[in-house]
């Protein structure tokens, strides 16, 4: 007779015998945790009966079981070989610096700026990162503390922007305990990474940025210096790529839950073969400290931004020279497209590249050298990602028709200004009511009427605070500027492209408006009837 049990989940079919799920010995293991101790308990040996499994004999058969159990793995192998390269980043920053923080046009923790905006609501009242914060601003030397991590045995590291930015003095302390000085050898605001060489060694251990992009769910750990206690290690996963904080249109953070807390700003995050996948930056916090969400810069952009630093000190990026938007459902529905991807072009600047090479306002930009542009964003990291100078071929989708445009990349200014208003915005409601635009619930009147309004389009006397107008942004003064591809200059011109619209079966009527100073494009909802 055969003693293993047989499979029968199928009754009345003959089955071949599965291996069976429990054998005699984990039964007897199973049973001692379960009865406890002060008991005699006995497990059932197919081949010898009841046994006694606190005899010396089943006491070695628990522990050959137990030792061929897989024991959990951990992260003590990759720490050993990846913690000598993480430092402790030490900074003084003289008295004449601090005053004048205030007014560093580069900094991106202004105050009202979006990183200081961004820290004061998740990362601490004073609206500064854990590398800054009690830092005081514009009173006497202040010192602040970060991390870092070499890249190199001789002696490059990189660090947070914010963590050495108008350093007069940095100072790191190696995992070892040594103590070297340092200096800057160039910073990037826009992307908060900074390059410095550490001065006195030549046979540094150094981390690689990695090649490859982590994905959602993989293990992270997160090295760096928190609150000063030294060398430290947390271990979480990937949670989130391509994060927005506000920093700026080069956000392309990836989300970790690995606790990163105060003096781990440019720390760096291991991918499990000892990587670095990103350099640690921000956090998102009520209190200050880790509630499981971390910002880091990915590796790619590091490679990038510290290979300019390393060569010039500074970063030159390409820049096409448009104003541009994202395509929402309701835009891609009014110019026809299939899908709601791509960058608007709401208005390219004057004697820009873009505008050289023939790009008009309203055309989407759907490809960057075959590569597809999910959205503004990520049209204006690829951009920045070439040097001045590169030529690049744009897929654009123009009056509906797609047309391939080959241009030469200008450079990024340091800062873009505006496109200044032709006039003075206390004027413009300063003339008669206008004419209603039935169903969108606006009231026109011709610019070139209105003091102030400039000579193209319409501007806006009234808006009906209840109409959808006035739910997508519309407000008295912008002005009209095109409706449905067609500039206006009257009110008839809005109507008569508004039933345009309607007889093609459009949900929504796209408009060109004017307001502040920029431009953007504005998709109305049609009333139906």
């Amino acid at each position: 007779m055969n003693d293993r049990p047989t499979d029968l989940s199928s009754r009345g079919s003959a089955q071949a015998p599965r291996r069976p799920l429990f054998s005699a010995r984990k039964f007897a293991l199973m049973a001692s945790v379960v009865a406890g101790l002060g008991v005699a308990v006995y497990g059932f040996d197919p081949s010898h009966g009841p046994v006694d499994i606190f005899s010396s004999t089943a006491h070695a058969q628990v522990n050959n079981e137990v030792s061929k159990v897989d024991k959990p793995v951990g992260f003590a192998d990759i720490v050993e070989r990846v913690k000598p390269s993480v430092i402790s980043v030490k900074v003084n920053i003289n008295e004449k610096i601090a005053k004048d923080d205030s007014g560093n046009d580069d900094s991106p923790f202004q105050p009202g700026s979006p990183m200081e905006r961004f820290f004061r609501r998740f990362g601490g009242p004073d609206g500064l990162p854990p590398g800054q914060r009690g830092m005081p601003r514009g009173r006497g030397a202040v010192t602040g503390q970060g991390s870092g991590f070499f890249i190199s045995a001789d002696g490059f590291a990189v660090t947070n922007n914010h963590v050495v930015d108008g350093a007069d003095k940095v100072e790191v302390t190696t995992d070892d305990g040594k103590i070297f000085k340092a200096k800057v050898i160039g910073t990037d605001a826009r992307t908060d990474l900074a390059l410095i060489k550490v001065e006195g060694g030549s046979n540094f251990p150094f981390a690689k940025l990695s090649d490859g992009k982590p994905r959602i769910g993989d293990w992270v750990l997160a090295v760096g210096n928190p609150f000063g206690l030294g060398g430290t290690v947390t271990a979480g996963i990937v949670s989130a790529r391509g994060r927005d904080i506000g920093n700026g249109p080069y956000d392309d953070f990836i989300q970790i839950d690995a606790p990163v807390n105060k003096g781990n700003s440019g720390g760096p995050a291991f991918d499990t073969s000892g990587e670095v996948m990103g350099v640690n930056t921000a956090i998102y916090s009520p209190s200050g400290g880790s509630v499981g969400i971390a910002f880091s810069i990915p590796a790619s952009t590091v490679k990038s931004v510290i290979a300019q630093l390393k060569d010039k000190g500074t970063v030159s990026r390409g820049w096409i020279g448009v104003q541009i938007q994202p395509v929402t459902p309701d835009i891609a529905d009014s110019l026809g497209l299939k899908k709601a991807e791509g960058a608007l072009v709401a208005e390219p600047q004057a004697n820009g590249p873009a505008a050289k090479a023939g790009i008009e306002s309203g055309d989407v930009i759907t490809k960057v050298n075959g590569e597809t542009v999910k959205d503004a964003r990520e049209l204006a990291r690829t951009i920045g990602g070439f040097a001045p100078g590169a030529a690049v071929k744009l897929d654009v989708v123009h009056k509906g028709q797609d047309k391939t445009i080959n241009l030469t990349l200008g450079q990024l200014p340091n800062s873009v200004e505006a496109k200044a208003d032709t006039g003075d915005d206390s004027d413009k409601g300063s003339v008669t009511r206008g004419t209603d635009v039935p169903k969108l619930g606006l009231t026109v009147a011709p610019a070139n009427s209105v003091a102030g309004a400039g000579k193209d389009g319409v501007v806006v006397t009234e808006v009906d605070p209840s109409s959808a107008a006035a739910e997508r942004g519309f407000k008295e003064g912008d002005v009209i500027l095109e409706v449905a591809g067609k500039s206006v200059a009257s009110a008839g011109d809005v109507r008569d492209a508004v039933n345009a619209a309607r007889t093609d079966n459009k949900n929504s009527v796209l408009m060109r408006i004017k307001s502040g100073g920029s431009s953007r494009f504005v998709a109305v909802p049609l009333a139906k009837g």
